[in-house]
């Protein structure tokens, strides 16, 4: 019998496979739905300060000019922001009830001060542990990289010193000197980092001239990214680190536990199938483990990792020679 229990941020999961944040886990249903699925912890929907702004923002547009005075508009900012994080609290408190396995709470706040206000808030709504979706888009060229590095590093501080709870950092790979930044990150306190965010993408609409949407659902091709850094960071870190973006399938599940996940996140391939893929996914590990005569995922993880790999200099290639025509030519 093969065995896929795992661990990520200190939590015991039954498998590797964690339902990441999407429209999924965002209500009780939807949270039975994944349990059912197969998998072995749930992200919650992330509550999004942006998304409290936005709702402040469209409120005040139907209000006067005469009458925007700022004790009102602080008013109306407290009544929305304890609404949406009430309904937030109330979500986790509910799915604690109504599921086994663990609970993970999502926060993407805008600034820096509300990181500790959502988290300690969450805590005590009962969450197993608290995913910080945080990425600040590098667009104020009057902050040097470094500066703009260093927000990172006090928001996780207070957060850490603010909740008892596992705390992990969800982050993308747009950093100057990525390596070292995950290194440093890992050293912070917290309990895992999730490689790596998936963006909204603005396209255009030719014909309408209007700013679009791109494609909301990864690609199988999406995975490369998370699984060549996991293989190079996984024996540098001082936390668990988990993969996501890209994950479509059982191989792909397998291909990051060789690269030394402790577990993955999906999202896109349960909105192309349905919760009920997991299964899918877990039967597919299963059998290849089977087959390779592995009883558990610590038989091989991290089995492919740059720190074990015979060819270590593989993994930092970043040119690749291609024959087009009978001619050798570097792309």
């Amino acid at each position: 019998m093969t065995d896929l229990s795992t661990t990520f941020m200190g939590l015991k999961l039954k498998n590797p496979i964690i339902a990441g944040s999407s429209a999924l886990s965002n209500s009780v249903a939807g949270v039975r739905k994944l349990e059912g699925g197969g998998a072995g912890a749930v992200v919650l929907k992330s509550i999004f300060e942006e998304e409290i702004i936005h709702e402040m923002d469209d409120l005040m547009k139907d209000v006067p000019e005469t009458s925007r005075y700022m004790e009102r508009f602080d008013y109306q900012d407290l009544v929305i922001r304890y609404d949406q994080l009430e309904k937030y609290t109330t979500l986790i408190r509910e799915a604690k009830e109504s599921v086994s396995i663990p609970i993970i709470a999502s926060i993407n706040c805008a600034f820096s001060y509300e990181w500790t206000t959502y988290a300690t808030r969450l805590e005590t709504a009962g969450a197993d542990a608290l995913e910080l979706n945080m990425f600040f888009l590098p667009t104020e060229q009057n902050r040097s990289a470094d500066e703009m590095e260093q927000v990172y590093f006090k928001v996780i501080e207070k957060v850490l010193d603010s909740v008892s709870i596992p705390v992990s950092l969800k982050i993308s790979h747009y950093f100057t000197h990525l390596g070292s930044m995950i290194q440093k990150l890992s050293n912070t306190g917290i309990s895992g980092l999730v490689l790596f965010n998936r963006f909204y993408s603005p396209d255009f609409d030719i014909e309408k001239l209007k700013v679009v949407q791109n494609s909301v659902i990864s690609s199988p091709t999406e995975m490369v990214t998370a699984l060549r850094w996991i293989a190079m960071m996984s024996q540098r870190v001082s936390c668990q680190l988990a993969a996501s973006t890209g994950v479509h399938d059982g191989e792909a599940v397998i291909k990051q536990l060789l690269a030394g996940a402790q577990a993955v996140q999906v999202v896109s391939a349960l909105y192309q199938h349905s919760p009920n893929y997991i299964h899918t996914m877990l039967e597919d590990l299963e059998t290849w483990m089977t087959r390779h005569g592995y009883e558990t995922l610590e038989n091989f993880r991290g089995k492919m990792s740059q720190d074990k790999s015979a060819d270590p200099a593989v993994y930092e290639r970043v040119q690749f020679m291609k024959y087009f025509g009978g001619q050798k030519e570097t792309i």
